[in-house]
């Protein structure tokens, strides 16, 4: 059995990193949104979060309304560490029973928050999305529709994103994604496909291979 090779997947908000997703699953390599697992978790442990930051963060359908709990701890470390505690173990224990149960040969994690996921310390390598800040700016002002205000805080708490990857010996792949309407579903030129075959090539031959 060949070895299995485990790529991390990340950008800042609004680089595009979920559209790179979309382009490596068209590939059939399976790709597992962290996002999604931290959601599944919030519901896991919805009683204990209820406890701690009350029922107001509650919608009608009595489910955990994520954008009420954000503003509960966004720009609240003590909060935001709290919320954390309940959730990572859940996410990192799904994350690593996803990978076991994987049998392809290439598997990729995206996460917003690649460092601090399970999986870290188990990656061949990290494709890193880029974009330019007004691009990002304009993509998030569209897409979530929040203040101007609002979107600089979450720009400003993403400081210092790129330093926390090439502290590790791990191969490190840039992808620009500079194309305002990258989220468009009909929309590949953004990430040129020529990006993703050296990307997939330079981990190994047989990947680009079995992919065809």
């Amino acid at each position: 059995m060949k070895e299995k090779k485990i790529i991390g997947l990340t950008g800042k908000y609004c680089a595009g990193k979920n559209h790179m997703a979309l382009l490596l699953e068209q590939r059939s390599i399976p790709v597992l949104d962290i996002d999604k697992l931290g959601h599944q978790a919030i519901e896991t442990e919805k009683e204990r979060i209820l406890i701690r930051f009350g029922e107001d963060i509650l919608s009608p359908e009595g489910l955990v309304d994520r954008k009420k709990l954000g503003q509960k701890v966004f720009g609240k470390p003590k909060e935001l560490e709290a919320l954390e505690e309940m959730i990572h173990p859940v996410v990192n224990m799904d994350t690593l029973a996803w990978i076991n149960a994987r049998k392809e040969e290439i598997c990729v994690i995206n996460a917003a928050l690649l460092h601090r996921s399970s999986a870290f310390e188990m990656l061949d390598a990290v494709i890193i999305v880029e974009a330019p800040f007004l691009v990002r700016l304009l993509r998030a002002r569209r897409r979530d529709k929040l203040s101007w205000t609002a979107l600089l805080k979450r720009f400003r708490s993403q400081k210092g994103f790129s330093s926390q990857f090439f502290k590790e010996k791990t191969d490190i792949y840039k992808v620009k994604n500079s194309g305002f309407f990258c989220f468009a579903k009909h929309s590949k030129k953004n990430i040129p496909e020529e990006r993703i075959e050296e990307i997939l090539s330079r981990l190994g031959p047989s990947v680009v291979e079995d992919l065809r």
